[in-house]
């Protein structure tokens, strides 16, 4: 299992969210580069970035930051946030970014994502973010009545590859994953799962590497201390 830290982009700001309410952002790091190299100096190998910004409004807006940063160290990082187009796809692909995280757009416009994975294959990576089992799109302000495992099936027939889920409820809580939800994803599609939300301490790693997911994103647990990542990093390595 692969540990991807977690560094969300708000006003130019490494910033958390809690439950992913706006209201709720605060101030976690002072500069992207030197907690993306922190990562680094760590052991992580990814790296997990997201435009909130983007998200919300559904188009670029801090991705040179974002781009400086996968360009200027070394490690593999994944985006999301506002990626609506082809154009915003091939923008990040081809400045740094290695895969980038199309969250809204899978509920919206399945063509995009048809398209996007025709083009640019295991580079697509489709976020689903739900919220007591429902999908949520832009930035997780519009709740839908589609079940996230429906739309994972959706999406594992379209040719997606990767799927990161993401508990709405435990995300920012240091609360834990949603193992239940996680098991029941994992068992009803063969796409690789990335879990996001809740992640507190090593336990949570040791829990969710039993379930055999593809990988683990953390971010507040990292900035708060309650998870070690290097400490994290060698427990997902173990077989």
């Amino acid at each position: 299992m692969i540990i991807l830290p977690a560094i969300d982009i708000k006003d130019g700001q490494c910033v958390r969210l809690f439950k992913g309410d706006y209201s709720t952002v605060s101030k976690v790091a002072d500069n992207a580069f030197e907690t993306a190299q922190s990562f680094v100096d760590a052991g992580a190998e990814w790296m997990h970035m997201v435009d909130l910004d983007g998200a919300k409004d559904g188009k670029r807006i801090n991705s040179k930051l974002i781009t400086d940063v996968a360009k200027n160290t070394d490690i593999k990082v994944e985006v999301g946030g506002g990626i609506r187009n082809m154009d915003t796809i091939e923008y990040y692909l081809k400045n740094g970014v290695t895969r980038v995280i199309l969250g809204s757009a899978a509920v919206k416009n399945q063509q995009f994502v048809i398209d996007a994975v025709n083009n640019f294959d295991e580079k697509i990576v489709v976020g689903i973010d739900a919220k007591n089992g429902m999908v949520c799109a832009e930035g997780w302000t519009d709740k839908s009545e589609l079940n996230y495992i429906d739309l994972a099936k959706q999406m594992e027939q379209i040719g997606v590859k990767t799927i990161v889920f993401t508990d709405i409820d435990q995300d920012g809580t240091l609360g834990g994953p949603n193992l239940v939800q996680l098991d029941n994803l994992a068992h009803n599609v063969s796409c690789d799962i990335i879990a996001s939300g809740g992640i507190s301490n090593i336990k949570d790693i040791i829990n969710l590497h039993d379930l055999n997911v593809y990988g683990a994103i953390t971010g507040k647990a990292i900035y708060s201390g309650t998870l070690d990542l290097k400490m994290a990093i060698e427990a997902a390595s173990k077989v």
